[in-house]
């Protein structure tokens, strides 16, 4: 596919879901970005910030398969990834009935109400794109992207994620309020949302084979030796805050970001690139996403927390002290 289709056809597709979730444009990319680099998505927010409807207004515009799970606390793994039983045709066969993850995009609502026994469930399909029931593996979809919800607030009743989840999703966005203007919008927009369909915004053929072609293009992206250099510049300042003494970055950071920011700001810095019409990455382009990439990757000290620090604070003084090399 052609280079110039697969960025008008992206750009177009960025603008279709623009109309739809007002106000949010960081989530707008950050969805793309994802599906580019074929990577998965926290969305954190709180209640009424358009998180679901993201998940839904992107499935809808792509005309991709789309799966939801409400995540509750007698969920079972079963509900997730699908479960084997006897035949209803044959008493001697045993038959697979896949669950939810076996589509193109998978909306996991509010995961964290989940206990850690059905979040892990997740993890080998976000992982490897497949699913171990009894004694057999089965495939799932080439284009396949989870996208979790988390309420920031409600604590009660939640079960944090586990490192190792966490550190498989590529992005955490957090989403906040809207301001004025963009909530009347949002009332004038819901008001004639039934003589609106989102669909007809955009005009794509074969979505599988644009996001195929699309991630053709992230991995042909040029890289230079400074920008690589620069990216694990930055995860290592997690790790070693100490190398900028002049900063509170090692009052603030109790643990780093793994090797897995590395390899995921990389591939998100790619994806960046091809989505802003180039085919190499600039330090513009590794800033643009590394919050996304490395805010949920790295563990807060009490001191960070006593002092009102968030992650967000912390990755801005990463960027600002780790110089491009």
């Amino acid at each position: 596919m052609d280079n110039q289709i697969i960025h008008r056809q992206l750009t177009d597709l960025q603008s279709a879901l623009a109309q739809q979730v007002l106000g949010q444009q960081h989530v707008v990319k950050g969805l793309i970005l994802a599906l580019l680099a074929n990577g998965h998505v926290l969305l954190e927010g709180l209640p009424g910030t358009a998180k679901t409807r993201s998940v839904k207004t992107l499935a809808d515009l792509l005309h991709l398969s789309q799966g939801r799970v409400q995540f509750t606390p007698d969920l079972l793994p079963s509900d997730v990834i699908g479960y084997e039983a006897l035949s209803t045709t044959n008493d001697k066969q045993i038959d697979f009935n896949p669950g939810p993850v076996f589509n193109h995009i998978l909306l996991a609502d509010e995961i964290n109400r989940a206990p850690p026994k059905v979040q892990s469930a997740l993890l080998e399909s976000m992982e490897e794109r497949q699913v171990t029931v009894g004694n057999t593996t089965h495939t799932m979809e080439e284009v396949f992207l989870v996208l979790a919800t988390q309420n920031p607030v409600e604590q009660e009743g939640t079960y944090p994620l586990p490192e190792a989840q966490m550190d498989r999703f590529l992005f955490k966005i957090v989403i906040d309020y809207p301001d004025d203007d963009i909530e009347l919008e949002i009332i004038r927009l819901t008001r004639g949302q039934e003589a609106t369909n989102a669909q007809d915004n955009i005009a794509i053929d074969d979505a599988e084979a644009l996001i195929k072609a699309a991630r053709e293009k992230v991995h042909d992206v040029f890289t230079s030796e400074s920008i690589e250099k620069y990216i694990v510049s930055l995860v290592m300042t997690t790790r070693k805050p100490q190398r900028y003494p002049d900063s509170n970055l090692q009052k603030y950071i109790k643990i780093g970001a793994s090797p897995r920011a590395s390899i995921a700001l990389d591939k998100a810095s790619r994806a960046h690139a091809v989505l802003e019409g180039r085919d190499y990455v600039d330090p513009d382009d590794v800033r643009a996403v590394v919050s996304q990439v490395l805010s949920h990757r790295i563990a807060l000290s009490y001191s960070a927390v006593a002092d009102g620090k968030s992650a967000q604070d912390i990755v801005d003084e990463i960027v600002r002290v780790t110089p491009v090399l």
